[in-house]
């Protein structure tokens, strides 16, 4: 019973990870960019809903308000940054999200202060038994709100013009431009939902952890997961959550005790260096064809 609570919590929890991952998934699939400056924008956006909502404003309006301000800054990020940094080597656009995090978090800081606050969204953090088995209602409702959100990812990318714009962008971009596809105009979209995951990811970090300016290092324990799932695949993305989560939690109930405890910090990262060694594309991840 201890094992199967253990591996369930496990797995819940890690769909906290994977709504982080998705993200940077998003953003690399379409345009080839790994995103740094994601963990900024998950903090950003928690950081202006709880702000705003302590200011009087009601808790759906802040949401809303939050939301377009979030697609607003990810059209400006990909328009004002990175698209005249088009064709440039990717350790030139990493270091331009990575310099775009520090500059949200900054202007974050000037305008919102930097003290820790609490961010209530409504759900409690209690214990749900579902037979014998005690599972967090937290992280279930969490676990959730990461289904519904792959779902509707799904839909929109499998199912739509934009999606299938998406699709001939991620595969072949010179040919997508061929057939007159906006190759700006599905790079903004794209920035634009992966704004929405982050508002999504940083409303359930900011009211498990606290709305603090650590929240955005979350984006180190989205790496492994991206490792493990693979970069061009949201389903990767969610497995790889699921994998990271359950081997903290078994790792930290059954290897902990005999080594005195502290495996969660770093035992995501050995899994993930494991990955590395026998497959490094991840499990969902497009290996890389080379010829010569």
């Amino acid at each position: 019973m201890l094992f199967l609570e253990t591996l369930i919590g496990g797995l819940l929890a890690g769909t906290m990870y994977s709504l982080v991952a998705i993200g940077f998934v998003l953003i690399y699939k379409a345009s080839g960019v790994f995103n740094f400056a994601q963990g900024a924008i998950l903090l950003f956006s928690a950081l202006l809903l709880v702000t705003l909502h302590e200011h009087g404003v009601p808790f759906v309006l802040a949401v809303l308000i939050t939301l377009v301000a979030l697609i607003l800054l990810s059209i400006l990020i990909e328009r004002l940054v990175l698209r005249p940094l088009t064709n440039r080597s990717p350790m030139t656009l990493f270091m331009a999200t990575l310099g775009v995090s520090y500059v949200i978090e900054g202007v974050a800081q000037g305008l919102m202060g930097a003290n820790v606050h609490a961010l209530d969204v409504g759900i409690e953090d209690v214990p749900v038994f579902i037979g014998d088995l005690m599972i967090s209602q937290f992280d279930l409702i969490a676990a959730i709100t990461a289904g519904v959100l792959v779902g509707v990812l799904a839909l929109l990318f499998n199912k739509t013009r934009i999606g299938i714009s998406l699709r001939a962008v991620a595969d072949d971009t010179r040919a997508a431009l061929s057939i007159g596809i906006h190759l700006n105009r599905i790079w903004q979209i794209v920035w634009a939902v992966a704004g929405v995951t982050g508002l999504v990811a940083g409303m359930l970090w900011g009211t498990r952890q606290g709305v603090q300016f650590s929240l955005s290092l979350v984006v180190l324990k989205a790496l492994p997961v991206l490792i493990i799932g693979g970069f061009t695949s949201i389903g990767g993305a969610i497995v790889g959550g699921l994998i990271v989560g359950a081997g903290e939690s078994l790792g930290e109930a059954y290897i902990g005790p005999l080594i005195g405890g502290g495996i969660t910090p770093w035992f995501a990262y050995f899994l993930a260096l494991a990955f590395l060694f026998y497959r490094p594309a991840g499990i969902f991840g497009e290996r890389a064809i080379e010829r010569v």
